[in-house]
């Protein structure tokens, strides 16, 4: 017989459930059995008298054993989980379950340690269903809008960006580094004429940050678009596709997110604020920051709280963006009008999640740049793209794993990841 999920289950029809044993209970008459998987749970009811083959198979059964019931479900007012219950005619545990090595209540790490069990209760289940409504969403809007799904190289033969905090591999008699980002590649799709591209993969950054958001290797959404005026273009476009993802996400889990998270999801509207970065000093240092002049030059970590409450108090939104970064503190491939950076950091909820730009597509001026910072031969096969034509371009990366942790007011990026990875964590 095929498999039922418990929440498709019919009552008074002969069915067949499978998962796991939530809860065991063994009275002197009854066995209850609270049985759950990906759909649900539902109670199976075993009276010890009428059923002495399912009681013995059911010897030695602990919670987390993993059964296959066969029988029907019926409706009872005595059972408090939705007044149905499963009554078996046969059962068959699949897998015994030994008693777990963690608690639920234990901390983060020791959960990671077995992240496999820690995965299994329907909160995290949960985290990772709306991660998927999100990412789904994400996709929906850009092929709607004529984007091509590409998939870029995580192996590459020079250390990409800024020649820094890359993992260097041996690549058989030679060195190479796994991608801090697809950014190289997407603007190769950009030269080749494939015009607007997106690609979710993973990205990696050997960055020793031991911070509740920073990972090692964590879950990116890259977009880039050709013919663009501006990076307004880009601004525009990241804010259509959030506000499309965040409603799509609170039509379907609106209501369990507040429930179990505690947190709403609230949709924002356009235009999302926006401010330069020295304007954003001189408004945050009303709240008592005492920035350095090294802290003006970007975004501190206090810095960036701080513009989640300067974003609700001046504008009542949740999202700010952040322009007009000196150059010394962009990437090389940014545009520049006036020596201004032409781009922009996105910070929600106090945490940045997005650095977006127009790009400089005109070789000569790109191959400068890239010089400025020491990069010129690191980034030769790069510039190559940029020689034989190409068009006025821009983007931006999503983190997936950090805008989840946001969403869900989660406290670590630890528990928004499926596996995390940091400086001291390499398994499992």
């Amino acid at each position: 017989m095929q498999r039922t999920y418990i929440n498709e289950l019919v009552p008074e029809k002969e069915s067949k459930i499978m998962g796991w044993v939530e809860k065991f209970r063994d009275s002197k008459y009854m066995i209850f059995l609270v049985v759950r998987d990906i759909s649900g749970k539902i109670q199976v009811t075993i009276e010890k008298e009428k059923m002495p083959e399912i009681v013995e198979a059911l010897k030695g059964t602990i919670a987390n054993s993993v059964v296959s019931v066969t029988g029907k479900s019926v409706i009872s007012e005595y059972v408090k989980m939705g007044g149905v219950e499963f009554i078996p005619t046969k059962v068959e545990v699949t897998s015994h379950a030994e008693a777990l090595p963690i608690m639920d209540n234990a901390n983060i790490d020791n959960r990671l340690d077995y992240r496999w069990i820690d995965l299994r209760s329907e909160r995290n289940i949960l985290i990772f269903k709306i991660q998927s409504c999100f990412t789904n969403a994400l996709r929906e809007f850009l092929l709607n809008n004529k984007f091509i799904e590409i998939h870029t190289p995580k192996l590459i033969g020079t250390a990409s960006e800024s020649g820094s905090d890359v993992f260097e591999v041996k690549y058989f008699d030679k060195k190479a580094y796994l991608a801090q980002s697809p950014q190289f590649y997407k603007q190769m799709a950009m030269a080749a004429g494939f015009e607007r591209i997106f690609e979710s993969g993973p990205v990696f950054r050997a960055e020793q940050s031991y911070t509740n958001r920073h990972a090692t290797e964590f879950s990116g959404f890259d977009i880039e678009f050709s013919y663009i005026e501006s990076f307004e273009d880009v601004i525009s476009l990241e804010e259509d596709l959030l506000i499309y993802a965040l409603t799509k996400v609170k039509q379907e889990y609106g209501e369990i997110i507040e429930q179990v998270f505690g947190t709403q999801v609230i949709i924002p509207t356009k235009p999302f604020p926006r401010m330069k970065l020295a304007d954003v000093y001189s408004e945050i240092v009303k709240y008592g920051y005492k920035p350095t002049d090294e802290d003006k030059l970007d975004l501190s970590t206090e810095a960036e709280k701080l513009v989640y409450k300067l974003a609700k108090d001046k504008f009542n939104h949740e999202f700010m963006f952040i322009t007009d970064y000196p150059k010394d503190k962009r990437a090389f491939y940014h545009m520049r009008k006036n020596g201004v950076p032409q781009g922009y950091d996105l910070i929600w909820r106090g945490v940045e999640i997005t650095t977006g730009a127009q790009r400089e597509h005109r070789y000569e001026i790109l191959k400068q740049q890239a010089e400025e910072k020491g990069l010129g031969e690191d980034v030769k096969f790069y510039l190559e793209f940029f020689k034989y034509g190409c068009p006025p371009h821009g983007g931006f990366g999503l983190g997936l794993d950090r805008i989840i942790m946001l969403m869900l007011n989660i406290q670590s990026i630890k528990e928004a990841e499926f596996i995390f990875r940091g400086p001291n964590r390499i398994n499992p």
